[in-house]
């Protein structure tokens, strides 16, 4: 099978170091299997899109020597393609709407002493399953709301446990009804979820390999579920590390991580590498930080790093 991979940026600001070890370990990885890269930006979540900063990510992807094949999608694009999937699981009876809030959810969580721990994700314990309220087929609802409250969507998850291999993290096994629950496909402001997207979207592009940040990992098991619901094949799944704070949180715009600058390109690439352990899989010769800064060009460390990246995990 031909290596298909993608780098699926959110349009939410510029790119920092952690978006650039992202992308530089999901182009090393399609270029040491001899494969292409697909970018798409992830523009699902509309509410947070800042203006004009699709552009400048692509700018800073060139400008640090990041190549993909193809044009650049969007999310938005395919917003025909996501209906059309959310409507086949409608029609199998495995959508339903929900008029819960946060809060509420989080006020069950108390009542049943299940304490919800911050930065973990909170499960939803199916309090409106039982009351069965239904989109029609078009994939909008029957009565979208109930009284004054909008209706979010959630998928009715499958019973048992859900277990991959991943290329990084090993043998990964996760109960998604017993510790996610239902969780949502279309949200109560009408827009797509960031689950259904991607699934649909990675079909659309023909994905083999998705390799992305570990922060990312307790969200496969259920996008498996619904490739596997729509029919769809399952992509192989590589979670490299992700940059973190000095106080252990993951480097991010809400963490006021700096923008990479365009301008000294290599030293940015030179700290990535460092962070997905390619340091010891360099020629020593060639890694001379202060020599590649002002003489080697972006495109030999690519093809270095690639040889690099081919020896750190045993490819070809």
């Amino acid at each position: 099978m031909h290596y298909v991979g993608r780098f699926a940026p959110s349009p939410t600001g510029p790119l920092h170091l952690g978006s650039l070890v992202a992308a530089m370990a999901a182009s090393l990885d399609a270029r040491a299997h001899g494969g292409i890269l697909r970018l798409r930006i992830d523009d699902v979540d509309t509410t947070r899109v800042v203006p004009d900063s699709a552009n400048r990510i692509v700018q800073s992807l060139n400008a640090h020597g990041v190549r993909w094949d193809g044009e650049v999608r969007k999310t938005t694009d395919r917003n025909d393609c996501h209906a059309q999937a959310f409507a086949r699981l409608v029609e199998r009876g495995l959508v339903y709407g929900c008029d819960c809030s946060r809060a509420q959810i989080l006020s069950i969580h108390a009542a049943q002493g299940r304490p919800h721990e911050r930065g973990l994700e909170l499960y939803y314990p199916g309090t409106c399953r039982a009351a069965r309220i239904q989109p029609d087929s078009t994939g909008d609802s029957k009565g979208n709301s109930t009284g004054d409250a909008r209706l979010a969507w959630r998928l009715q998850v499958q019973e048992g446990s859900e277990s991959f291999d991943d290329r990084a993290a090993g043998r990964i096994t996760q109960d998604v009804a017993e510790e996610i629950g239902d969780f949502v496909l279309r949200r109560a402001d009408g827009a797509w979820a960031y689950h259904l997207a991607i699934v649909v979207d990675d079909a659309a592009d023909g994905v083999t390999d998705i390799v992305r940040g570990d922060d990312l990992l307790g969200t496969t098991a259920r996008q498996r579920q619904l490739q596997r619901l729509l029919g769809f094949p399952l992509p192989r799944t590589m979670h490299v590390p992700v940059v973190r704070t000095p106080s252990g949180e993951k480097l991010s715009k809400q963490t006021q991580a700096p923008a990479l600058d365009d301008q000294n390109p290599m030293a940015s690439l030179i700290a990535a590498a460092l962070h997905l352990e390619l340091g010891g899989y360099l020629e020593a010769s060639r890694w001379d930080t202060h020599r590649l800064v002002t003489a080697q060009s972006i495109d030999t460390f690519w093809t270095w790093a690639t040889a690099a990246w081919a020896r750190r995990w045993r490819i070809g």
